[in-house]
């Protein structure tokens, strides 16, 4: 089978790191066709930097970044840097990027592309708030039809929330963006906090990637040492979980995952359950079906599946 084609749309963030790393280790499985830089866990110089750095620490500098919205669709940023340290890639010390940001907007050459390539062969892989997704598919409706999938990073409903009670993360950044996207009728896979959170790296998995011996490997377990002691301490866990690694692993290996395709929607509008993503896990409602809410995961089989990879960089 020919390698999956994808955009990676990110706002890295140390786990985005990884999911970055693990798609650009993984060539027979999946063709990055570009990045795509949002503002969220840092602003947008900051997520433009970032991808940068590791597309340069995984020696692919061929693969092009554009920067994209740089505030949410309809409300002030937040930003979550006392998860992911001033810079968003705190942990391993790491040579400015040297590479130029491609020209161009994320959102045009979002459109661009799945224009260009043949219809339903292009997956997104949104790893943070889904500002550039939304932003395309209100510029270009027409590009709904020409998505093969998209596999995302957000929401919650048995974990809850991670910013706050009701609300995970990315989704809080831009609700309004996610209801967009949950209602675009594009097939949609979402890998939210019930799953992520039992993806955890555990002493024993951080050694795995320290014993790599090489500055990918290296570099990732810094990365984690850094930001779980954010999540130990708030969660109690064991290490800390690897959010946005579940998408990548989900395009290679569907397998590892096992979920429920539901009604998915946004709170848009109460301020006390702002951005939660109401799943209909149990089917109470009539509501149509929208999304595959995954709600578990063989996290043996991931991280023997990222290690592997990321001895490869």
């Amino acid at each position: 089978m020919s390698p999956r084609k994808i955009i990676i749309d990110t706002d890295p963030g140390q786990d985005d790191a990884v999911a970055i790393l693990l798609a650009l280790a993984s060539p027979e499985d999946i063709e990055v066709l570009g990045i795509t830089a949002v503002a969220g866990n840092v602003p947008l110089p900051l997520t433009t930097r970032n991808a940068r750095i590791i597309c340069e620490l995984a020696g692919r500098t061929d693969v092009a970044v554009y920067a994209g919205c740089d505030a949410p669709l309809k409300r002030p940023l937040v930003t979550a840097e006392h998860v992911h340290g001033k810079t968003g890639l705190d942990g391993p010390v790491l040579p400015e990027p040297t590479m130029p940001l491609a020209e161009g907007h994320a959102v045009d050459f979002i459109i661009e592309t799945l224009l260009a390539e043949p219809e339903g062969t292009v997956t997104l892989c949104p790893l943070g708030p889904l500002t550039n997704i939304a932003a395309a598919l209100e510029k270009a409706p027409e590009i709904a039809a020409r998505v093969q999938e998209i596999v995302l990073m957000g929401g919650a409903y048995f974990e809850v929330g991670n910013i706050t009670p009701a609300a995970e993360f990315n989704i809080y950044v831009d609700p309004e963006a996610a209801d967009i996207v949950l209602k675009s009728g594009i097939k949609i896979t979402v890998m939210p906090l019930d799953v992520t959170h039992k993806a955890l790296v555990t002493k024993a998995r951080n050694d795995a990637f320290r014993a790599l011996g090489t500055p990918v490997g290296v570099a990732v377990a810094e990365m984690t040492d850094f930001f779980e002691r954010f999540d130990k301490e708030k969660y109690g866990s064991a290490g800390a979980p690897l959010h946005d690694p579940c998408v990548t692993a989900y395009v290679i290996k569907p397998e590892l995952f096992t979920g429920r395709h539901i009604n998915v929607e946004i709170e848009t509008g109460s301020e006390l359950t702002l951005g939660m993503t109401v799943a209909d896990w149990w089917g109470v409602t009539d509501r149509a079906p929208n999304a595959t809410f995954m709600g578990d995961i063989d996290a043996a089989g991931f991280f023997d599946l990222l290690t592997e990879r990321l001895g490869r960089l």
